[in-house]
C-alpha cells in the first residue's frame, strides 16, 4: 500500500460538474482529491480486503438472526421496543437490501481491523463506484497512468444487478434531506441505476413525505409511495411522528428495518462477544462509566454518531484526540484502538463496500485527525503489482 503523488486532470472540475458531481469542493476546501492516488497490490486486495469484507459481512447476517431471536439483544441496542416487531418481521420475511460499507484501518501489512459498520445510511458511494473508476479509465487514455493498472470496484455493476433483481413494478421514491447536497447526490446515482434497469423513479425531500388517513406513505400530490429508499438513519427515525405509523403502512423501505440491528455501534461489542479472536476485528464492549477518562489504547464511541462525532481515543502513547459532537443522549462503547496509517499528515481510511451480500470495491478518504471526520478528503485507488 503506496500513497503515490500524481498529476491531476487540468479538466476534473468540468469533468465532476458535468456529471453532476458538484461537492467535489466544500467550503473552499477539497473534497475529491487526485493530486495523489493510493495503490495496492492484487494480493493486498484480495486477501487483506475483499475477503475480510466477505466475511465480516456474513458474520454480521448470523447477528442480526441471533439479535432478531432476543429481545435482551434488541435492549442492549437501546433500539425502542415499540419497532421490536417490526424489525424482526422486516427479517423473517427477508426484506431486501441495498449496500452498505465497512470502514478498515489498514496499513498494507498484517490484517485489516474493523472499525465500525455503516450499513444503513452510507454516503461517498457516487466517488467510490463511478467517479474514481472514470478518473482511472481517462488518466490510461491520457498517459498519466500505466495501462496495467487496475481498481478494485464492481459497485456500479453490483447495484445494476441488485436493482435487477428487485423485479419492481411500481415506482419507486428515493428521498434524502432537503438542501442536502451530497445525499441528494448519492440519491440521484441509485435512481440513475433503477431507471437503467427499467425501474420508474421519483424523488421526494423526506420533509414532504405525508401520511394520509388511511395510513399510507404518500408524495405531495396524495399518490402512494410503494417503494421507498430513505437517506435518513433509521435511530432517527424511531424518534420522529411518523415512525409509529411505519410498521402498519403498506411502503417498502430501503433499507429495511432490520438494518437498524448493523446502523448503530453497540453492535460492534456483539460482533466481538460472537467471534472473538477473529483478526479483523477488535475488542470492544459497552462503556460503564462514560464520565472516566478513556483508557490508553482505547476509543469511545457513541452507539448513534456521524462523521466522526463525538468519539474520543487515547492512543496508547497516552496522546487523546476527541472530537465534540450532538450525540450524547446514547450508550457508548469502548473499542481497541487501531491507528489508521499516516501517509505525511494525513491519516488513511478504507472504506469497503458491500452491494446486497457480496464485497465490490473500496474508498480511501484522508483526515489531519485520527478521527475521520465530514471534512475528510476522498482519493481514488489503483491495482498494481
Amino acid at each position: 500500500m503506496k500513497k503515490i503523488i500524481c498529476a491531476e486532470r487540468h479538466d476534473w472540475r468540468q469533468t465532476a460538474e458535468s456529471l453532476g458531481f458538484v461537492f467535489h469542493t466544500i467550503d473552499g476546501e477539497p473534497y475529491w482529491d487526485e493530486s495523489a492516488y493510493y495503490q495496492f497490490t492484487l494480493k493486498q486486495i484480495e486477501n487483506d480486503l475483499e475477503d475480510p469484507t466477505t466475511d465480516i459481512h456474513e458474520m454480521c447476517m448470523d447477528l442480526v438472526a441471533r439479535v432478531v431471536q432476543s429481545e435482551q439483544l434488541l435492549e442492549r441496542l437501546s433500539i425502542p421496543p415499540v419497532f421490536f416487531d417490526m424489525i424482526c418481521t422486516s427479517w423473517r420475511e427477508g426484506h431486501p437490501h441495498l449496500y452498505g460499507r465497512m470502514d478498515f484501518s489498514y496499513n498494507g501489512q498484517g490484517p485489516a481491523k474493523l472499525l465500525e459498520l455503516n450499513y444503513d445510511t452510507p454516503t461517498s458511494l457516487y466517488e467510490a463506484a463511478a467517479f474514481q473508476w472514470g478518473w482511472l479509465e481517462q488518466c490510461i487514455e491520457r498517459g498519466l497512468l500505466p495501462r496495467d493498472a487496475d481498481q478494485f470496484n464492481s459497485i456500479d455493476t453490483k447495484l445494476h444487478q441488485a436493482f435487477a433483481e428487485l423485479q419492481l413494478k411500481k415506482p419507486f421514491y428515493f428521498s434524502s434531506i432537503k438542501d442536502s447536497v451530497e445525499d441528494k447526490a448519492t440519491t440521484d446515482y441509485l435512481r440513475l441505476i433503477a431507471e437503467k434497469v427499467g425501474i420508474e423513479s421519483r424523488h421526494i425531500d423526506i420533509e414532504d413525505i405525508g401520511l394520509n388517513s388511511e395510513g399510507r406513505f404518500v408524495d405531495l400530490e396524495e399518490r402512494w409511495i410503494p417503494h421507498l429508499f430513505k437517506l435518513h438513519a433509521w435511530e432517527f427515525i424511531f424518534q420522529e411522528p411518523f415512525g409509529a405509523a411505519i410498521a402498519q403502512c403498506d411502503t417498502q423501505f430501503f433499507e429495511p428495518a432490520w438494518k437498524a440491528i448493523l446502523s448503530n455501534k453497540g453492535i460492534l461489542p456483539l460482533l466481538w462477544e460472537f467471534n472473538k479472536g477473529h483478526p479483523n476485528l477488535l475488542a470492544a464492549h459497552l462503556d460503564p462509566d462514560i464520565h472516566k477518562a478513556v483508557p490508553k489504547g482505547w476509543v469511545r464511541k457513541p452507539f448513534f454518531s456521524r462523521e466522526g462525532a463525538n468519539i474520543e481515543l487515547q492512543t496508547t502513547e497516552g496522546l487523546t484526540v476527541k472530537e465534540d459532537g450532538p450525540y450524547t443522549d446514547a450508550p457508548f462503547i469502548l473499542q481497541e484502538f487501531a491507528p489508521l496509517p499516516q501517509f505525511g499528515e494525513s491519516f488513511t481510511l478504507v472504506g469497503s463496500w458491500v452491494i446486497g451480500d457480496q464485497a465490490a470495491g473500496i474508498g480511501v478518504r484522508e483526515d489531519n485527525s485520527l478521527i475521520t471526520k465530514d471534512s475528510s478528503r476522498f482519493l481514488p485507488h489503483l491495482i498494481l503489482d
